[in-house]
């Protein structure tokens, strides 16, 4: 890590510390300190998250906690699995209220550790899953392709209710658009599951505008999740003006880049085996190079503002509208406090100007998926018959 980015780093990890050496307590992590004793022996702050937003009707926190990496399957292995509950725990004890999981997750591994986790505190918490893909709910083995048939919605919703540990589900996204199932019989399928009290909000992830505009007209949604960071922000030609239009709220996944605006990614870093990120072609050597303005616009801004490169982007992200929502992953605490401490950092309207001004001349090189996820983003869904 450079010196730039090291010392307003500082006190998040001195935080993770001290809370990491806290005895759980009553199933949570347990209580935060008020302060930690820094390197050179001042008091540190501990961030708690008090901000809320709103996505539709839902009340959530300002950042939730994006689960998919606790399984070990994304970024490579974690710590353990007791650690990843802990991490969750210590979020709601410092202020988060959304989590974000989904059954192909592992699959269901991380609803598994979620549900865990929350299971003493579910009146506190929002819970967001996903359903779409082609896994068979019993079993858990991942089929070829998509499935988002009723019948199949159903049972993935009944086999997350028991992993999750709940009777309900606060947010039910639809994971990728079906090309094979009209979004009428989807929205159709998750309005049976609302009316029954299994689920409360629904949203799409990566869906085409139209889909959206259908789905809405069946049954309201809450949501969309799409991937939209400093490096990708596709999401601003149609499908932010979209969810404004509607009332729809916005979380935006992989806030971070996938840690590249976090200012500890560079083209001499080489992923471990068995990281999505060495597959993704922003993550090329070449690319990664290219892409290093970026990096230095945030290192810059993060001397100016007292801040880390990772809490400049999720404020950048938060200061486009007040109903976006961003779910950084985290599989430390440290990383987990330094997110929760993007809460101080805010920019006056000439800052984010100026910001904005200088982030719009950069330009990004690399596409930000593998073409054959990429070729899920944007669908359609078929018409009904």
């Amino acid at each position: 890590m450079s010196d730039i980015n090291s010392s307003s780093r500082r006190r998040f990890l001195v935080g993770a510390a001290a809370l990491a050496a806290t005895p759980a307590v009553a199933g949570l992590a347990g209580p935060a300190p008020a302060s930690a004793a820094g390197r050179d022996g001042t008091a540190e702050k501990v961030t708690t998250l008090t901000s809320r937003r709103r996505l539709g009707r839902l009340k959530v926190s300002s950042i939730g906690l994006g689960c998919q990496t606790m399984t070990g399957r994304l970024y490579g292995p974690v710590s353990s699995r007791e650690d990843m509950i802990r991490i969750i725990r210590t979020a709601v004890d410092q202020g988060v209220t959304l989590f974000d999981t989904a059954e192909a997750y592992g699959p269901f591994e991380s609803e598994r550790i979620v549900g865990e986790a929350l299971r003493r505190v579910r009146d506190r918490v929002v819970i967001a899953s996903k359903f779409g893909w082609n896994i068979d709910p019993d079993t858990g083995q991942q089929l070829p392709g998509l499935n988002s048939r009723p019948e199949h919605v159903k049972r993935a919703v009944d086999g997350m209710l028991g992993r999750l540990r709940t009777d309900h589900i606060d947010l039910l996204y639809q994971h990728r658009v079906d090309p094979a199932v009209p979004i009428e019989d989807v929205a159709g399928a998750v309005k049976d599951l609302i009316r029954a009290g299994k689920v409360r909000h629904w949203g799409l992830s990566e869906p085409g505008p139209q889909t959206v505009r259908r789905a809405h007209a069946v049954q309201p949604l809450t949501a969309i999740q799409n991937e939209y960071n400093l490096m990708w922000r596709g999401a601003e030609q149609q499908i932010l003006p979209l969810c404004e239009e509607l009332g729809i709220g916005f979380v935006c996944w992989a806030p971070l880049a996938y840690g590249f605006t976090t200012g500890t990614i560079n083209p001499y870093t080489r992923f471990t085996q068995g990281d999505f990120r060495a597959f993704v072609p922003r993550n090329s050597p070449e690319n990664m190079t290219a892409n290093m303005p970026l990096v230095q616009l945030l290192s810059e801004w993060a001397v100016r503002k007292g801040a880390t490169p990772g809490q400049l982007s999720l404020a950048w992200l938060q200061a486009q509208k007040p109903w976006i929502v961003p779910i950084p992953s985290a599989t430390r605490t440290s990383h987990l406090l330094e997110n929760i401490g993007t809460e101080e950092v805010t920019f006056t309207p000439d800052e984010l100007r100026d910001f904005t001004t200088a982030l719009n001349a950069i330009q990004i090189h690399g596409e930000r998926l593998p073409a054959p996820v990429l070729a899920l983003s944007g669908v359609e869904a078929p018409l009904p018959r």
